[in-house]
């Protein structure tokens, strides 16, 4: 039996005696998960410890400056999850995300830090993919395991978080959403997740594979099967579009006439895509990568949607 195996062990063990510990615990309160009337939107798709290359991706689209300080006013940043795993400095970037909370909410902004696979599967004790740099910045396994527990600082911040939200006419979620979830509001989907993480109990299948978090299909499917997929959802929620991240692309892309938007590009060094964000300003789609301009997308397939007037019958 390998030492590797046998730490994985002891992690989760550990969690699970913390997850017993909070089994009393009231679930947590329903959070905000709606907003409207925002004439600027910023969305960033998974980090992976990559500290550097989301620098680059929040200075590309006019969220910070050279001392990494607010400067987006009243802009909503949505950073899809996948913060974790795959690169060293996945601390640094919470950090980050924390001050850039405080500082955004001054100016009239906010912060929407989702949570992805990767937040659940290291809460959950799961660290296949840790990089053993993320480990020793912590100061160790024993210090990670405390810092991302329950009472830990990283931990509570976690599991405060959404996993869905909508703003405007667009939900961001990290993975997608399946119809499987159709008949649940947003409160019962993000605040199911929040008590699985926090108590244990809640809603577990939320954090499987058709969950918000793993569900790949938007991203995977094109034409009239995504269009399929996507539209009851939409029309349950009462939006047009959705921005995901999760499966890496090459770039930011819209999908199925922009129902769907994907931002993850790959940009840890893990996968050495580029350090970029989806910028919605007053309706209009652009995509922006670090050291290049910005490039519109198309995002209209709602327009060729309305009725058509009826072709008159022949005499």
């Amino acid at each position: 039996m390998s030492k590797a195996f046998l730490v994985q062990v002891v992690i989760v063990a550990v969690h699970c005696l913390a997850l017993m510990a909070h089994a009393d615990e009231k679930p947590p309160k329903e959070k905000a998960n709606t907003w409207s009337n925002i004439d600027r939107i910023v969305a960033i798709g998974d980090v992976h410890g990559d500290y550097n290359q989301f620098v680059r991706a929040l200075r590309a689209s006019k969220l910070i400056n050279d001392k990494q300080a607010w400067t987006g006013g009243k802009t909503h940043l949505v950073q899809t999850g996948d913060v974790f795993d795959r690169g060293p400095d996945s601390k640094k970037v919470m950090d980050l995300l924390m001050a850039l909370e405080q500082q955004a909410a001054a100016a009239g902004g906010m912060v929407h830090t989702l949570l992805g696979n990767h937040e659940v599967m290291v809460m959950k004790g799961d660290m296949r993919y840790t990089h053993p740099g993320e480990i020793s910045s912590f100061g160790g396994r024993a210090k990670f395991a405390a810092a991302i527990g329950p009472k830990g600082k990283y931990g509570k911040w976690l599991r405060t978080h959404n996993c869905v939200i909508k703003i405007n006419d667009i939900l961001f979620m990290h993975g997608g959403l399946s119809q499987q979830w159709i008949d649940l509001s947003l409160d019962k989907i993000n605040g199911g997740v929040r008590t699985y993480l926090t108590t244990g109990g809640g809603n577990g299948h939320l954090v499987r594979s058709n969950g918000p978090l793993w569900y790949r299909a938007w991203a995977r499917n094109r034409g009239e099967a995504l269009a399929a997929l996507c539209d009851p959802v939409f029309k349950k929620f009462g939006v047009r579009h959705a921005v995901i991240g999760h499966t890496p692309q090459r770039g930011v892309i819209a999908l199925g006439g922009g129902r769907v938007i994907c931002v993850d590009t790959g940009m840890s060094a893990r996968y050495g895509g580029p350090a970029a964000a989806l910028v919605i300003e007053k309706g209009a789609y652009r995509s922006i990568q670090h050291g290049q301009q910005f490039r519109p997308l198309a995002v209209d397939y709602y327009k060729s949607k309305k009725a058509k007037p009826a072709a008159k019958k022949a005499a």
